[in-house]
Order: structure tokens, then sequence, then C-alpha cells
């Protein structure tokens, strides 16, 4: 081994030989920055700032972020956002998962959003019902437009086991609202054994659990349709000074890149209240996803996107910089092809101001991605399941022909990127090992 050999370089070699056996296309000179990168980041500040477009995050997640998609995420950001009201609410919003993984996620699925809410009150049953005005408001406010349609809003628990719609929702369980459910501030549903019971929006206030508003958005520059989330990490401030977070958590920042530098002072505040043992709490947490993600029924690309945080974050820089280069594959655009029928399903389900046309261009844009990104009896295969969706879409009795062709298209879908993903993972020992690990624990 030569001396001028440096650390990056050997674990690199390991990497393109990995790589080159399994088919997977590396490039050499980028996977060398990012390692040089990412061990550096060790001995540096654990939060960095971007002078030229004020985003700022963990050291880490600001490796894989690129700012060439910034202003498409902040128009949508002025979507799913919070506004701050003086001496009462502050906020910070971020991107969490794919969306803020922009460097490598070629095919990102959702656009995902993550928003620190801070709530100056005197009391923290008064914090809560600020909390839920503000997210009625918003709901109501987003809940139609002509590029956008609000799915479903995610407030409150179960207080006792639930019968909705022919469902059973256990105690404690999030609560899921419609916009017409939210206006009315009410839904009614029954006990287990029948009796009429309602549920109502400012009951559930003191009981809010974690709080997620869906959208639908469609975007007219991109022509593309996209799930648009906001999961807020809401806090409350005494007088004194005090944080308290009302879930009972508040969330590390491991995974975020923030999109306005004018967030640094709320950000900074609440990142002082994070626990030391964050990081390893997050691992944790990171671990029971992946081992719930390969369950009785694995998606096995969810499981390697946290795979990758996971070494990313505990230093195992080989293992993370393989997988960093499998979400550049082609055939991971089925992913994203995944979760557009998801998107599109959404829509058809609860038709508002989102126009048909637009439904036959993106399941159009899905069998020009399935086409470009496969070939063979593959690509076939999902070529025709795509275009019996969209012949559902065109058909007068699509209610009776809907589901079956969605659950038919996904199925097939995410049994190919499952196939990818699993046959490219375990093919490597150490992540074969560490996949093997977690499922025994």
């Amino acid at each position: 081994m030569s001396e001028k050999q440096t650390e990056p370089d050997i674990d690199l070699q390991r990497i393109i030989t990995s790589a080159q056996r399994l088919g997977v296309e590396l490039d050499e000179e980028e996977a060398l920055q990012w390692l040089t990168a990412i061990s550096a980041a060790e001995a540096s500040s654990d939060v960095v700032v971007d002078s030229r477009t004020g985003v700022f995050g963990h050291t880490v997640s600001m490796l894989d972020f690129s700012p060439e998609e910034l202003e498409y995420f902040r128009r949508i950001g002025k979507l799913v956002e919070f506004e701050d009201q003086p001496d009462i609410v502050e906020t910070a919003l971020a991107l969490s998962g794919s969306a803020a993984q922009s460097k490598i996620q070629t095919f990102p699925g959702d656009s995902d959003y993550f928003e620190r809410i801070n709530i100056k009150a005197d009391t923290r049953e008064q914090s809560c019902t600020i909390l839920a005005n503000l997210i009625r408001d918003k709901a109501l406010a987003t809940s139609s437009g002509p590029t956008y349609q609000l799915i479903e809003v995610k407030f409150g628990e179960y207080p006792f086991d639930t019968m909705r719609e022919g469902n059973l929702h256990r105690t404690g369980t999030p609560i899921s609202w419609r916009v017409e459910e939210i206006e009315a501030k009410a839904f009614y549903a029954q006990t287990p054994d029948g009796a009429p019971v309602t549920i109502g929006w400012d009951e559930m206030a003191q009981h809010q659990g974690w709080c997620k508003l869906d959208w639908v958005v469609a975007d007219p520059l991109r022509g593309q349709l996209s799930n648009a989330s906001n999961m807020l990490d809401v806090t409350w401030e005494a007088p004194d000074g005090t944080i308290t977070p009302l879930d009972g958590y508040l969330d590390p920042y491991f995974q975020e890149v923030y999109l306005q530098a004018e967030s640094i002072p709320v950000f900074s505040k609440l990142a002082k209240h994070v626990s030391a043992d964050a990081l390893d709490e997050y691992v944790r947490q990171l671990e029971k996803e992946v081992n719930k993600y390969l369950g009785r029924q694995p998606n096995y690309g969810k499981a390697a996107k946290r795979m990758y945080n996971i070494f990313r974050l505990t230093g195992r820089y080989e293992e993370a910089a393989y997988v960093r280069e499998l979400f550049d594959e082609p055939t991971t655009a089925l992913y994203q092809v995944w979760s557009l029928i998801r998107t599109i399903d959404d829509v058809v389900k609860d038709p508002g101001s989102i126009p048909h046309d637009i439904l036959l261009q993106q399941t159009d844009g899905l069998i020009l991605t399935v086409v470009q990104a496969l070939e063979g009896d593959e690509e076939a295969e999902i070529v025709r399941y795509l275009l019996r969706l969209r012949g559902a879409l065109d058909g007068e009795n699509m209610d009776d022909r809907w589901k079956a062709q969605v659950a038919t298209a996904r199925a097939e879908v995410i049994n190919l990127v499952n196939n990818f993903f699993h046959e490219r993972l375990t093919a490597v020992p150490a992540i074969r090992r560490y996949i093997e690990n977690v499922q025994v624990e």
C-alpha cells in the first residue's frame, strides 16, 4: 500500500469494485469528493450556512443538498408554510427526506417539508389552542386552488377505540381530517359496539399528537404533479423562556435543510434544547423504520434511504457512499413512478381543482419515464399496467375500474424497486450483515 494513498482513496477502491461487479455506474471523482468532505465534516461545526442562498442545516445534510431546485422548493414552500405572528408565533421551514437530498436523489418521491413552530403563550393550554386555530386556518385557506388541493390533515389522537367508515382506529392513533370536517370542526363516528360519537376539533387541541398537512400540487412550470407535506414540530415558550415540546419530544435536525437565513434565530434557540443523545436516539428510530420496511411487506427502497442516513451519520462512509450511488441509477426512477401513482390516486379519490387533463398528462409522463428507465420485458409489463391506468382515467366507469388498476400498477412497480435494491444491497457483505443484524433485533 502506498503511503500517499489517503483513507478516502482506500474506501473508494472498495466501492468501485462493488459497483463494477453489480453494474452500478459510479462517478469516481464525485464519490471521492464526498468521502473527503464528509470526513472533514466530523471536525467542523455541526450547522453550516450557505451565504449565497441563505439555506442552512446540519453539516452532513448540506453535503447532499443541491441549490439547483431551490426556487422550486421555495415556491411550494409558500403554500405549505405557516406565517409568523409577532410576539406569538415564530417559525422555521425546512426541506426533509429526499427533497433535502436533491444532489443524490435524481428521482425524488414527494416534496416533504418540516416546520418548527414556537408558540409564546402564558400557559400550555393557550399554546395548544393557538396551534389548533393555526392549523385550521391554514387548512381552510389552502384547501383548493388552481394548482393545489389539500388531501388531509393529521391532528389529534383518538380518545378511545373508534369505528370510522368501517375501519377501527385504536386509542391514541392519529386522526385524519378532511376539509369539510375541519370546516365543521367535527366528524361523526361510532364506538366498536355501534354507539354514535362525535369527535370535535377543539377537544383535540390539548391532545394534538403529531401534526401533518398533505397537499397535491400541480406545478405549471414542470407540468408535474407531486405530493407536498408539512410535518410540524411545535413547542411552547413560557413567559420565563422555558421551551416545552407539545408532543413531548423535540425533533433533532440531522436531516433538514432550512430555506431562509431569517429562521436562524428561532432555529438556534430551539436547537439548544435538543437532547445531548439526540443523534443516538435518531439512529435508533431510523433502525426501527429499517426493520419495519424489511418486514412482511418489504419496501427496500424506503429501507435503503434510511440506511443511507444511518451510515452517513454513524461513520460508515464506505457503505453510505455505495448506497448514495444507487439513488442515481435509472431503475430508481420507478420509486418516483410509484409515488406519483399514489398522487394521481389521491386526486381521483377527492376531486378538486386539479384539472383532469393534468392527470392524463402526468400518466403519459409516467409511461415515458418507464420507457427511458427500463428495457425488455420489464418495460413492457409496467407500460401495459400504466396504459390500463390511463384508460381507466379516460373511462366513464372509472370508479369501478380504478382501484384495481392502481393497486396492480403500484404492486408491480414496487416489486421491481424491491428487486433492484435487494439485489444490490445484499450483494455487499458489510450491508448484508447490517441488514441481518437489524432484522434480528
